[in-house]
């Protein structure tokens, strides 16, 4: 059985977890420190050594990703730290920064001195206003403390709320007061990224990860998950479980462990379907259970680890019903700068409406997959391709739900029955 191991999540007990007292008090800012001694070559070399991989979604090793950086090239560098987390299910940064904020910035400290960037700008979506004014008030402690304003600045970008923005090259047009839209590439951001300048964009977890490796090395984290996918990180469960939450475990894990520790599936059901990184990749069933949820384990299977949101859904609900809500969601924002995502999104919504509701024929199935593959690997970016996904593989596991819907003249599932509060009515 497989144990929690809280790293990020150590503190987040503790009522005073995100003040600079409490984050200090448990050795905070002691590892920002320690780099600021090393030379920046040794901290990306500590960091590659880790085995560190981005958290947003890709898992690309985050001291390769560093070392991209040129060096001597007499230019300003930049680090880039994505915390515009909207994806429907993905909910690890918010909490992260909310119980712990001055561990993303002592990583933006790390990280900066590392890619010999004199600036860091964490760029944060306009809705959760309450982190916002969290973070805020981390930097402005930070600041005051020393920390920061010594050859290191902060600074927090407030964006306006477009998913197409957590896409790193859509992020830094919005950053320079463009609107978010993805970048050609090449360049590559590490070449020319904000300001035409090399630029690092990382998730906030990968960040906030820097730390505790500095401060505990290399070996301590390699001792951590599987072979190729190092360290912890953190699980966010939720759906139709009996405690849903964060889960900050070892790499590879798997969902059956992970149900054990939240309780389980509510009480008088059974897991039906289930995402494990967010809804832009491909479903999973009760076949899955066992699958260790690291990079090469779920992919594996035919899925993507993305960012770990462990969506969980019985049988009470419609998988038809879902996917159409999440294809609605990838419809709504596509920036429309590419044909195959911005009318394909629009088709596929409507077709799914019309099986939701039992309307066509089974030959409108082929047509959906069809515009799945017109999409997929077509697009400008990646939201095309994730719009796909949850169609893709729900077709495969459950076409014959699609198939009653026709039958039926309708959607034969009880909307009531899949809510949380379907016991009050009961």
């Amino acid at each position: 059985m497989t144990k929690l191991a809280p790293v990020l999540s150590a503190h987040w007990d503790e009522k005073d977890s995100f003040t600079i007292d409490a984050y200090t008090r448990h050795g905070g800012y002691k590892a920002s420190t320690k780099a600021l001694a090393m030379d920046p070559d040794a901290v990306i070399q500590l960091v590659k050594d880790s085995g560190l991989r981005g958290r947003g979604g890709a898992g690309f090793p985050t001291g390769m990703k560093w070392g991209f950086i040129p060096q001597g090239d007499n230019k300003d560098h930049y680090l880039v730290v994505n915390a515009d987390e909207s994806e429907p299910g993905t909910c690890k940064d918010t909490p992260l920064l909310m119980a712990n904020p001055h561990v993303l910035i002592e990583g933006c400290i790390i990280a900066c001195h590392a890619i010999r960037a004199k600036h860091a700008f964490i760029y944060i979506r306009g809705e959760v206003t309450h982190v916002v004014r969290r973070l805020n008030q981390a930097i402005e402690d930070a600041y005051k403390a020393g920390h920061l304003g010594k050859g290191i600045d902060v600074v927090l970008h407030v964006g306006a709320g477009a998913y197409i923005c957590g896409e790193e090259t859509a992020l830094l047009d919005s950053l320079e007061g463009f609107r978010g839209q993805p970048r050609l590439r090449p360049p590559f951001p590490a070449i020319a990224g904000l300001y035409a300048r090399p630029t690092v964009v990382n998730n906030v977890e990968s960040i906030a990860s820097v730390p505790a490796i500095i401060a505990n090395g290399a070996e301590w984290y390699q001792s951590m998950g599987t072979e190729k996918s190092k360290g912890t990180t953190l699980y966010s469960l939720s759906g139709h479980v009996v405690n849903p939450g964060q889960f900050e475990a070892p790499l590879g894990i798997t969902l059956r462990e992970i149900l054990e520790m939240s309780g389980g599936i509510r009480a008088g059901h059974k897991l039906k379907f289930w995402t494990p990184g967010g809804s832009s990749t491909p479903l999973f069933t009760d076949q899955h259970l066992d699958i260790p949820l690291d990079y090469e384990g779920v992919a594996a299977a035919g899925s993507m680890l993305g960012t770990k949101a462990l969506q969980i859904f019985d049988e009470t609900t419609c998988v038809v019903r879902a996917v159409l809500r999440w294809t609605e969601f990838y419809k709504h924002e596509s920036c429309g700068k590419c044909t195959p995502c911005r009318e394909g999104t629009w088709w596929l919504v409507q077709i799914l409406r019309d099986l939701e509701n039992g309307v066509g024929t089974e030959a409108d199935l082929a047509k959906l997959l069809d515009l799945c593959d017109n999409i997929m690997g077509r697009s400008f970016c990646a939201l095309g391709d994730g719009a796909t996904s949850p169609i893709t593989s729900s077709i495969k596991y459950f076409r014959d739900e699609y198939i009653a819907h026709l039958t039926n003249g309708g959607c034969p599932f009880d909307p009531v029955k899949s809510t949380l509060f379907s016991g009050a009515n009961a």
